[in-house]
């Protein structure tokens, strides 16, 4: 390998000056060779090349030169430019009013201006580049500054603010000391940083405070606590889609700013605010949710599901108000969701054990949803304290209805008092449909004679049905059923009401028949008819089918309640209708298996049953007081009563006596280790079948199964007396009608 003449790791300058040493060599060696022969010739013609070389590498090591001398009088501008641009950033971010930070995609501050957390002087002068995210929640949270509610704890703030962090945006208000208030936004920029904006809204706080302490009353903020503390988001519409009240968990949930919050705010702003950034996808969902608030005729209750950007799912469901107006909630139904697809993904090797636990989640969600659709609709959680006010403001129109009013005062306040009275209408309906919904409501089952509600139906209605130029006719009934009284009672009330209140002319029939084991419990009007294609619309809540002038308006909750209360007892219940000709309403009620034995009488025209004169009753009771007691009561009847604290003694008694008695009335819990069931059956082991009642403070379906094998009626403490007396008083009839 021939040796080279320069060396490559020298610069541009030494291997220049190699090449003019190199030149000048040759040339003063070519002019010696021209002197002394011919070949010297050549080696000048090489050596004149090898110059001209030299020349040209030269000059392109002046134009590298020069080039880098550019480059760097370039790169001198631009880092005077780039650190011009920086202070004009921080000039400009200090220039504005409200607090600002940027945080880097690793969560690590690299700015922030004076104004950032300046409401905290505490935690104000530690910020500073290379601050982590997480190390500012938590002097936040620590911060003597912070305002925290009472059910909250600042770890639980900090963990709260950290999961609000994982969103690409989110919007939320913090309390401070002092009554200040700040508004936090931040916002995920492409590069995955963070931009954290502070507004100081104080102002905005305290004129809307101040806005809704002069326009509520007592039961507003009632209502307003209520929607505060429920799980799901609720905005509230008027007729005219602005925005009438909504609760902090709508704007946690959509990442709502104050102003989209605000009372009178437009639907379709806060809609068009949602589809800013992609907050949700996909858009279909938004679109039909526009689609059906800016539907002209009656809206139908709508469900749909949107996605958060963050993966969030959320149901959303619309009902419409009988204003126009509409309610829209919002349920993180997240953790369902994925809980479902949980369970699908270890159906892979759990298939049977996973089908089990899928069918258990349905029937969860199911419930949740119906429960979640009703109280989106109007605060589903509120308490009967919603009512107590409301009394009283009736209490104080009438009263001053009893002043001196000229015409048109009193005018406003009958207007007064008939709102007042629609409002206490519906909030009593809106709260039954609640408890029945969310599982609050519970049934207490038990044997009672049908005839008494009844009787109890035709004299409470008997007035509005000639008010409204109707008959009303009720058929009374032996029979006894078994079911929760309240809420049978509350079942017929609604039925008999809306048959009332929707038959122009004509009768309302109210009867009962016997279907096996079944009481049908039938409401027939000649109204004018549902037809067939709106029969499930009509248990909708704040349904009204006829609207025409004349027809007495309500709510449209009555056959709502009447159809949860039906699936809360477990009663069937039937519709038939036939347009232009009437409607009828069946409730299938379970008989008691001993009504055979003890019916209750038919409806006598006295109130009052006659003396139960000559009947020898065995009581068996072993607390002293409420023996005397029971005693007392059954001597005011007309009986002849043989006490005893146990069954030996009720034996001694009955032999002395000598003859069997007509009834057998025992607590169910005796001295020892005896009961009520165990003596009756003694008793009758002795005298014959005798008529026997157990009395007990025990509910269980399992008294409640033995003492119907047995036939015995079971009565539950405390006593009712004239449940007591309607059975004595059969027992005395069918004595009479057998000896006949």
């Amino acid at each position: 390998m021939k040796p080279l003449l320069l060396d490559p790791a020298d610069d541009l300058g030494q291997q220049n000056a190699k090449l003019r040493r190199i030149a000048e060599v040759l040339i003063a060696r070519v002019e010696r060779e021209i002197g002394e022969s011919g070949p010297g010739y050549v080696n000048f013609q090489m050596a004149a090349a090898l110059e001209e070389q030299v020349r040209a590498r030269t000059k392109d090591l002046d134009d590298t030169l020069k080039m880098l001398s550019i480059a760097n009088a370039r790169l001198n501008v631009a880092r005077q430019e780039a650190e011009q641009a920086r202070n004009d950033l921080f000039d400009a971010i200090e220039a504005v009013q409200e607090g600002f930070a940027l945080f880097d995609p690793q969560d690590v501050l690299i700015m922030c201006n004076t104004r950032f957390s300046a409401q905290m002087p505490d935690v104000a002068p530690r910020l500073g580049p290379g601050l982590k995210f997480v190390d500012y929640v938590r002097m936040v949270a620590r911060s003597r500054h912070l305002q925290m509610d009472d059910d909250a704890t600042r770890d639980e703030w900090a963990r709260q603010r950290l999961l609000d962090h994982r969103n690409p945006q989110a919007v939320f208000v913090v309390g401070l000391t002092d009554d200040r208030w700040i508004q936090v936004s931040a916002h995920r920029s492409p590069s995955q940083g963070t931009a954290v904006v502070q507004t100081d809204v104080t102002d905005m706080v305290r004129r809307e405070r101040e806005e809704r302490d002069r326009l509520l009353d007592d039961q507003a903020r009632l209502l307003r606590a209520t929607l505060d503390h429920i799980t799901q988001g609720v905005a509230i519409f008027d007729e005219r889609q602005r925005l009438a009240g909504c609760n902090q968990r709508l704007r946690r949930m959509l990442s709502l700013p104050m102003q989209m919050t605000q009372a009178g705010v437009d639907s379709l702003s806060m809609f068009g605010y949602m589809r800013h950034g992609e907050r949700f996808a996909p858009l279909e969902g938004l679109d039909e949710l526009v689609a059906w608030t800016n539907a002209a005729g009656r809206r139908e209750p709508l469900s749909l599901a949107l996605r958060r950007g963050d993966g969030a799912i959320l149901d959303v469901f619309c009902q419409e108000m009988p204003d126009r107006g509409f309610v829209i909630s919002f349920t993180d139904m997240t953790a369902e969701r994925e809980a479902v697809a949980a369970m699908h993904h270890a159906n892979e090797t759990l298939e049977q054990r996973v089908a089990e636990r899928t069918r258990e989640l349905e029937a969860a969600r199911d419930e949740a949803e119906r429960a979640n659709a009703s109280k989106s609709r109007f605060v589903a959680s509120g308490s009967h304290d919603l009512l107590q006010p409301l009394n009283a403001a009736k209490l104080f129109l009438s009263s001053l209805s009893h002043t001196k009013l000229d015409p048109d005062q009193r005018a406003i306040a009958e207007r007064i008092q008939s709102a007042f009275e629609s409002v206490e209408t519906i909030l009593g309906a809106l709260l039954d449909i609640s408890n029945l919904d969310i599982g609050a409501a519970r049934a207490e089952l038990t044997s009672m004679p049908i005839a008494p509600l009844l009787r109890s139906i035709d004299q409470e209605f008997q007035p509005l049905a000639r008010e409204r130029g109707l008959t009303l006719r009720v058929i009374p009934s032996s029979a006894w059923v078994e079911s929760d009284p309240a809420y049978l009672r509350r079942i017929l009330q609604n039925l008999v009401v809306n048959a009332l209140r929707y038959t122009r002319h004509g009768k309302v029939l109210v009867g009962a028949r016997r279907r096996g084991d079944k009481l049908r419990i039938e409401i027939c009007d000649t109204g004018p008819g549902i037809p067939p294609d709106r029969w499930a619309e009509i248990f909708h809540e704040f349904v009204r089918l006829d609207t025409s002038p004349g027809t007495p308006q309500g709510m449209g909750l009555g056959l709502a309640i009447v159809e949860r209360a039906c699936a809360l007892l477990d009663h069937a219940l039937e519709l038939e209708s036939e347009p232009g000709r009437g409607t009828r309403f069946t409730v299938s009620v379970p008989m008691c298996e001993g009504s055979a034995s003890f019916g209750e009488p038919a409806h006598d025209a006295e109130r009052r049953p006659p003396p139960l004169d000559d009947m020898i009753v065995v009581l068996i009771e072993n607390d002293d007081e409420v023996r005397a007691a029971m005693v007392s009561v059954l001597e005011d009847w007309g009986t002849s009563p043989l006490e005893s604290r146990d069954l030996a003694g009720a034996e001694a008694l009955v032999a002395d006596v000598g003859v069997a008695p007509d009834v057998v009335i025992a607590d169910y819990l005796l001295d020892g280790d005896e009961n009520g069931l165990d003596a009756i059956a003694r008793m009758r082991a002795r005298n014959g079948n005798v008529p026997a009642v157990i009395v007990s403070a025990d509910r269980s379906t399992e008294l409640r199964a033995r003492a119907a094998q047995a036939n015995v009626t079971l009565l539950h403490k405390p006593l009712e007396l004239h449940r007591l007396q309607a059975v004595l008083q059969w027992v005395k009839n069918a004595a009479a009608q057998k000896r006949g």
